[in-house]
């Protein structure tokens, strides 16, 4: 198959135009993204007979992303992905005061973050490419400074999809990006992810956020249902927490490997790589079939899909022993996050 870029109308969106991309390679393999939110609608996947699947959550139409309570699907988050507590930090001795959209917290960059605005769109010589641009404004959400943003989707021959993501600012800023995609790699074929089998190469985990409150903001995970160092289904030990996975775990950075999520019934895998320094696991905990696809009526219920979010770790602006999130005028920030899929 004849690898390019094809695009189609996906409505209107504060007067600007949502358009549908496709990126396909060689193999058939195919992604699909709009630039509202810069958000992943489909990556169609064949399964080990070959049969093409869609393998995160999505909807046919804009609308489906409008609705309220959509939980992020496929979108890009900031200006900081995960929670900042209290709704605010403070920064060169001044305080920044934040929308608190989770209890007390804001969460994934507050009432309106990088998932809820249109996108620039650039289309590379690569034909097989896509580049989201973002210009984010001093006060945006109550951050400093104004901050540039830049995403690239390529997909290569080899099956992969590369996110390159890049941002520098005027001022100090908090900056903590990640895509919220929400994986199932049935292909439509199962409600849920509890039989899917997960490796993650991460042992410890930050406490921030969590059931029970912890005094120690990060604890290992080993003798917990957070431990998948060695594989093993997601609903095995699943029933042990109150509702489910959300956790921010800490990579041991091998060779940048962060998990490995396997489907034996389709045998689809995919193997995610990242340079950043933590990744958030969730299972679709809050999917109450409030939401659905238009088209097919699929509603999507508690653990239809899970999310492995490429992050630095939450609440780090007011964590001085956490890994800086700090970008300062000159600096740049970047991060490469890789899924790469094949079949078994």
């Amino acid at each position: 198959m004849k690898s390019g870029i094809t695009k189609k109308p996906f409505g209107i969106f504060e007067d600007k135009a949502i358009t549908s991309y496709t990126l396909t390679n060689e193999n058939g393999m195919q992604v699909e993204m709009i630039n509202y939110g810069a958000t992943l609608t489909k990556i169609i996947t064949p399964d080990k007979d070959g049969k093409p699947g869609n393998v995160i959550l999505g909807f046919d139409t804009l609308e489906g992303y409008l609705q309220n309570g959509h939980q992020y699907f496929g979108s890009i988050i900031g200006r900081y992905c995960n929670r900042i507590a209290n709704a605010g930090f403070s920064l060169n001795e001044k305080e920044y005061h934040l929308f608190p959209n989770d209890h007390n917290a804001s969460l994934h960059g507050g009432k309106k973050g990088f998932d809820k605005v249109c996108w620039d769109v650039h289309i590379p010589d690569d034909d097989c490419s896509i580049k989201f641009t973002y210009l984010s404004k001093d006060g945006e959400e109550g951050y400093p400074g104004n901050l540039f943003v830049e995403l690239i989707y390529k997909l290569t021959s080899d099956n992969e999809l590369i996110l390159e993501y890049s941002c520098h600012t005027d001022k100090p800023t908090p900056v903590n990006l990640t895509s919220h995609c929400y994986f199932n790699l049935s292909g439509g074929n199962e409600p849920t992810i509890l039989e899917h089998e997960l490796t993650l190469f991460a042992d410890q985990f930050t406490t921030l956020f969590q059931e029970p409150v912890s005094n120690v903001p990060i604890l290992p995970i080993s003798n917990t249902p957070l431990d998948f160092n060695i594989p093993k289904k997601i609903g095995k030990d699943i029933h042990q927490l109150p509702n489910g996975f959300d956790h921010n775990l800490i990579l041991k950075k091998l060779n940048n490997k962060a998990a490995e999520l396997y489907h034996p019934q389709s045998g689809r895998c995919m193997v995610m790589f990242t340079t950043e320094p933590g990744l958030q696991f969730y299972t679709g905990n809050f999917l109450d079939k409030t939401v659905a696809n238009e088209n097919d009526r699929t509603k999507f219920i508690k653990h239809a899909a899970l999310c492995l979010e490429a992050q630095h770790y939450p609440n780090s602006p007011n964590e001085p022993l956490f890994p800086n999130t700090i970008l300062k005028p000159g600096e740049l920030y970047r991060q490469t996050t890789v899924y790469k899929f094949s079949v078994r």
